[in-house]
């Protein structure tokens, strides 16, 4: 059997019907550095906590499933060196091995879903890899399955954004927009690429979620985010240095689970460090964002 601990703080919050927004773990096992995973991990909880919410980041220690963690598992998994992606398909075995990971978006997505978890705040959501159609991260189908709210900045900027957003249509995904027309491209406002409609509040989004499922539809709902203006890339400078990036994995053959750290990381160093303090910006935004969503479909829900 696997065995699920959910941190009391947690708990009674679904129990009392507060709002409860998820976090995933892998941006502090795989997707920042020490200690700026640790701070930006902490600095998504106080977001959530400073708009009137309870956070639950999600991770995998020991073989079990921890849903909300104390302090010492927080410092624990972020100095992990041995760590494990553990997505969708992963959390059975992680499990029975005993091993200690941080939950992609998909791995995430399940385990809230079955926590009853209905908000989940991530940075990027995978999608489908640049010259490589049949890369296509779990997260894709994971987000046509599982219907919770996922607020983001889009999918990563390193990813083939066209091809994952049509991916999403095909897939009866509604992305949404907060306060955009245009699905962010990660690191940048703009992509070009338009989102299927724009909301300006939380509220909106919170009805358009109760809506899609109390009409039987069963997909998440995509909200996705720019980041914050101060800190976004212009399109054509980051696009410089992811080019320079995925030059250097192919010629060193990265592929499968291990191309999206690599790329990042080497997006980080050519950029000079600039593309990882607009991740870090984006993710505390988009905790905060959902935390309002979180507590508007809360008391949507207490009317039903």
């Amino acid at each position: 059997m696997i065995e699920i601990n959910i941190n009391p703080t947690v708990q009674s919050a679904l129990r009392e019907n507060r709002p409860v927004v998820a976090l995933e773990s892998t941006v502090i096992t795989h997707g920042l550095p020490y200690p700026q995973n640790k701070e930006t991990a902490i600095g998504m909880e106080t977001a959530i906590q400073e708009s009137a919410a309870t956070p639950a980041t999600i991770c995998i220690l020991g073989g079990v499933i921890h849903i909300g963690l104390v302090a010492d598992q927080m410092d624990f998994i972020a100095r992990s060196s041995k760590a494990i992606k553990i997505s969708r398909k992963d959390i059975a075995a992680a499990c029975v091995q005993k091993k200690n990971g941080g939950t992609t978006v998909s791995g995430t997505m399940e385990i809230a879903y079955k926590a009853g978890i209905q908000v989940f705040a991530t940075g990027g959501i995978g999608g489908i890899h640049r010259n490589h159609s049949q890369d296509v991260s779990a997260d894709l189908p994971t987000l046509s399955q599982i219907p919770i709210i996922v607020v983001c900045s889009g999918a990563k900027a390193i990813l083939d954004l066209p091809a994952t957003r049509e991916y999403l249509e095909t897939s009866g995904i509604p992305v949404i927009g907060f306060k955009t027309s245009e699905l962010p491209a990660f690191y940048s406002i703009n992509s070009g690429i338009p989102v299927d409609y724009r909301v300006e509040t939380p509220l909106e989004i919170a009805e358009i979620a109760r809506s899609h499922w109390d009409f039987g539809l069963s997909t998440a709902i995509l909200v996705t985010v720019p980041p914050p203006a101060e800190f976004a890339i212009p399109t054509e400078e980051i696009e410089a240095s992811i080019l320079v990036a995925l030059n250097e994995a192919n010629k060193k053959g990265i592929k499968g689970s291990a191309l999206t750290p690599f790329l990042l990381d080497r997006v980080s160093e050519h950029s000079q460090t600039r593309s990882m303090q607009t991740n870090i910006a984006l993710l505390k935004n988009n905790a905060r964002i959902a935390a309002l969503i979180a507590k508007e479909l809360v008391k949507l829900m207490q009317f039903i």
